[in-house]
């Protein structure tokens, strides 16, 4: 076997010379000028950069100026404030004309008490769809498709009836496009009793309500979103006969639902935005269809009465979480499950499309804020006032 020496294998190498001075003098002159081109590369983008940012700000500005214009007098604060969040959408949120105290106090409100239950085993209910402009808040507008012309409200009437009760129900589409009534608390096939109804039609079916509880009720006719955030949605309450619930003193019904507007609907009336909507960003959250209505109306009751509330989340998106500021619900009827209740509790939370009923029993007069203790919703002015006893003066909530 042949072997090999070291010297033999290894690769011929040459002996690295010594750079002389001016070889020396010539890579210092190249580095100097490489670093001279990298701070001046560093100052342009320093320059780019601030630019930008100063664009940036200028643009935010620009935006909250835009929104300010497009406010009415008094109310470019509460508009700047929404144009400088990430949204896409412009808020009109909390939007009303100088003179919004004097509206509110003039405001007639929604008829929260609990109407009586028809005699009789058959409850019959007719409701005419017509397309009108009603009042959400203090002088803002709406074009809705509202349930009930006589009422003139969004939402519909509340129907209330007795456990086994038969429920015929007729609807009229005074209105301009295809419309139908889907409610929670039948047990029938949809596509026979939840069918459209054309503009000038009529149409009537018959259910019967089973099960107590307080339901929705609302249009089903696609897009379902675009008709139930237009105003077509209601309360029916179905008392319970074979179990009654204890006594109470007063009884309210609150339906809480969202507000989507594509203007402020102050100088005219505002129309849906299916953006808002669809991204779950109102411009008003409400008891009863209207802003705040119940705390320049508060609700009455004396010390030691029982207060019952039946609660429906409209939504069409947003649920509630029931809270009475200053108090415990003494029963809670947690989802309408009203065959057993809880005692001692603080807030529940009532889904989109659900519903719940409260007791509560207040001895010491004084203002008990209702609300969903969703605070947002709150600022939007899903809140309400319940006056217990002789008092005067407001509340912060």
């Amino acid at each position: 076997m042949a072997t090999y020496s070291a010297s033999e294998t290894a690769p011929h190498r040459r002996a690295r010379p010594d750079h002389g001075p001016e070889e020396s003098g010539a890579l210092i002159r190249v580095v100097a000028v490489l670093l001279g081109l990298a701070v001046g590369v560093l100052a342009i983008v320093g320059v780019v950069l601030l630019k930008t940012a100063d664009d940036a700000k200028d643009e935010a500005a620009n935006a909250a100026a835009r929104v300010d214009s497009a406010a009415p007098a008094g109310h470019g604060q509460a508009h700047a404030a929404a144009a400088t969040t990430s949204s896409p959408f412009t808020s009109y949120a909390r939007v009303v004309p100088d003179n919004a105290e004097a509206l509110a106090a003039a405001h007639k409100p929604y008829e929260a008490a609990l109407p009586a239950a028809p005699a009789g085993p058959v409850a019959n209910v007719k409701m005419t769809i017509k397309d009108m402009d009603v009042e959400i808040a203090p002088g803002v507008k709406y074009r809705t498709w509202a349930f009930d012309e006589a009422t003139g409200t969004a939402p519909g009437p509340v129907i209330h009836v007795r456990e086994g009760q038969t429920v015929e129900m007729t609807l009229v589409n005074g209105g301009s496009i295809n419309h139908s009534i889907d409610f929670h608390a039948a047990r029938i096939a949809p596509n026979v009793a939840f069918r459209d109804v054309a503009p000038g039609e009529s149409f009537t079916f018959k259910f019967k309500a089973g099960d107590p509880g307080v339901y929705m009720y609302h249009c089903g006719t696609k897009p379902v979103l675009t008709h139930i955030a237009n105003g077509m949605y209601g309360a029916i309450v179905v008392e319970p006969r074979e179990k009654p619930l204890p006594k109470a003193d007063r009884e309210y019904v609150l339906v809480s639902s969202e507000w989507y507007l594509n203007s402020s609907g102050v100088d005219k009336p505002a129309s849906f935005d299916q953006g808002k909507a669809r991204a779950m960003l109102p411009d008003w959250v409400t008891w009863n269809g209207y802003a705040d209505q119940y705390v320049q109306h508060p609700l009455a009751a004396k010390p030691g009465e029982t207060v019952r509330f039946w609660v429906v989340a409209a939504g069409p998106s947003l649920r509630t979480d029931f809270h009475v500021v200053g108090t415990i619900f003494d029963r809670a009827w947690v989802n309408q499950d009203l065959t057993q209740y809880q005692r001692g509790v603080q807030t529940v939370s009532v889904p989109a499309g659900g519903g719940g009923v409260f007791d509560v029993k207040i001895d010491k007069p004084g203002l008990y804020p209702f609300v969903s203790h969703s605070f947002a919703s709150v600022d939007l002015g899903q809140v309400g006032l319940l006056k217990v006893g002789n008092v005067k003066g407001s509340m912060s909530h």
